[in-house]
């Protein structure tokens, strides 16, 4: 009798052994899917699939507490399963560490959401004017920081557009200036957050669109993303009409690369191969949703600046045509 009990309770101790690899084995399965597959996520409703996508890099991190079943419960299948997403992430985000930082590139853009709360303007001005770049793009400049950002950024940027709330500054001169609409028809009138202009570098004529898509936020009802959406396609059907065949998009997308919602935008432009360097919030970091894209063109290195006034970071790129 003793012998059968033993047996018993072996056999319920494998039996709860048992449970937890199959547990562990699910998550470890599913989190590496969705890692490489973050379609397969519905978009419709609640828009989990546009959240999913806006922090899929940290998905990876899934494999710490499997990691820790694995030590705990001292099982093969949950090391195995642990291991499964860290092979997905490598497979997914790896390259971005092989980029060549000496890569050749003609032009260098810096992308800025200066932030309307910005209590220092003057020292911002001057972290942009250091970085030396071609193009300084600006969003957030409010009726009363326009003329301070304009005179902090003339000597080194002598040309510049301002429409509504963005602007471009450029040391090249800069032609045919003009608003871009992609007010969702939901927003009131005055609402103005897009621009165009010609600036004529030593490479030729690009186009350079400065754009602040629509802020999205996590409510109760889901991922509210339905007016940056909406914002996104005006803002590719301008795009797609452009005749200048270079093209550079400098703006807060308020959205990844990754996030389905600018797919009419990221479909004809190229961006970086690095989804790292997030921008927002600049106290901690979680996402770039400061891009910088390109058309006949490819964006060879991004990178985030350090802190100034705004809860934004600095994104600077490089360009190469």
């Amino acid at each position: 009798m003793g012998r059968v009990k033993k047996a018993a309770e072996g056999g319920r101790r494998w039996r709860r052994l048992g449970a937890w690899e199959y547990a562990t084995a699910v998550a470890g399965l599913l989190t590496a899917l969705l890692l490489l597959f973050p379609g397969l996520v519905p978009n419709s409703g609640p828009r989990l699939g546009s959240l999913l996508e806006t922090f899929l890099p940290w998905l990876g991190l899934v494999a710490l507490p499997l990691a820790l079943v694995a030590l705990v419960r001292r099982s093969a299948v949950a090391v195995g399963a642990a291991l499964v997403p860290v092979v997905a992430w490598t497979v997914a985000y790896g390259g971005a560490f092989f980029a060549d930082e000496n890569a050749a590139y003609d032009l260098t853009a810096l992308q800025h959401n200066v932030s309307d709360g910005n209590r220092d303007v003057a020292g911002t001005a001057r972290a942009l004017v250091r970085e030396r770049a071609d193009l300084v793009a600006l969003q957030e400049v409010t009726d009363s920081t326009r003329e301070a950002y304009r005179t902090a950024l003339a000597e080194e940027y002598p040309h510049h557009a301002v429409v509504g709330t963005v602007g471009l500054w450029s040391r090249h001169p800069l032609v045919d200036a003009r608003p871009v609409d992609i007010k969702p028809q939901s927003v009131p009138d005055g609402w103005s957050r897009g621009l165009r202009a010609t600036a004529r570098t030593p490479h030729g004529e690009v186009a350079v669109y400065v754009a602040h898509l629509p802020s999205v936020r996590v409510a109760a009802t889901g991922f509210t993303t339905a007016r940056r959406d909406e914002s996104a396609r005006l803002l590719a059907a301008a795009i797609r009409a452009e005749e200048v065949e270079r093209l550079v998009l400098l703006g807060d997308l308020n959205s990844t690369t990754e996030d389905r919602g600018l797919d009419p935008v990221r479909s004809q432009l190229h961006a970086p191969e690095d989804p790292f360097a997030f921008s927002w919030p600049a106290s901690r970091p979680l996402a770039r949703i400061d891009q910088v894209l390109a058309r006949s063109a490819r964006v060879t290195q991004v990178a985030t600046l350090g802190r100034t006034g705004s809860d934004h970071l600095p994104v600077r790129a490089r360009i190469s045509f």
